[in-house]
């Protein structure tokens, strides 16, 4: 990404992320990116797009870290664990994109189907692994899609939980998960 469009989605995922879609608009944009408009607009054709190119990135950037880290695990478990850990740590790296994601999933508005066809897409592909999971004996039979949903309730929750404490240390959660959740998965 050329360093001008990346200041731009960077500029705009925080001030999304902070005062929301529809209160951040293109001149404050363009105003503390340092950029004229008509930068802006040779990169990005309107406030839409660059939201659009913020949630397809994002959530790809997830999916792709959970394809490479999945694809190390032997068991099931250990796929999940994989998953849980790397929600946890994209409550980090990525609190402001998972932030306008889940702030903008609830409606019928053409942004609104798109973040929640973007959290579909990832959390079938936890499904897929905890079906896999079924079919090699790994883990206990259960509603696939729930568990999927379950997971991925993990990034939900924890972003609250992240905005309530001044206390964020991911070992901690992580183990909390585990013991609650994952070590009772286990067939």
């Amino acid at each position: 990404m050329k360093k001008t469009k990346r200041k731009i989605f960077e500029t705009s995922m925080k001030l999304f992320s902070e005062k929301g879609y529809d209160a951040t608009s293109i001149e404050e944009i363009t105003a503390v990116t340092g950029v004229a408009k008509g930068t802006l607009y040779y990169h990005f054709s309107s406030k839409e797009e660059i939201f659009n190119f913020l949630v397809e990135e994002g959530m790809k950037l997830l999916k792709i870290s959970i394809e490479i880290k999945t694809s190390k695990c032997e068991t099931t478990i250990d796929k999940l664990k994989a998953i849980v850990l790397i929600q946890l740590k994209g409550i980090k790296k990525y609190e402001n994109i998972l932030t306008i994601v889940m702030s903008q999933v609830w409606g019928n508005e053409p942004r609104n189907v798109l973040c929640k066809e973007k959290v579909i897409e990832y959390i079938n592909v936890i499904q897929k692994i905890i079906e896999e999971g079924f079919e090699k004996g790994d883990i206990k039979q259960c509603n696939s899609e729930a568990l999927a949903c379950e997971l991925f309730s993990l990034t939900c929750s924890t972003l609250i939980y992240r905005r309530k404490t001044e206390e964020f240390d991911i070992d901690k959660l992580y183990q909390e998960y585990e013991k609650n959740l994952l070590n009772k998965l286990k067939a």
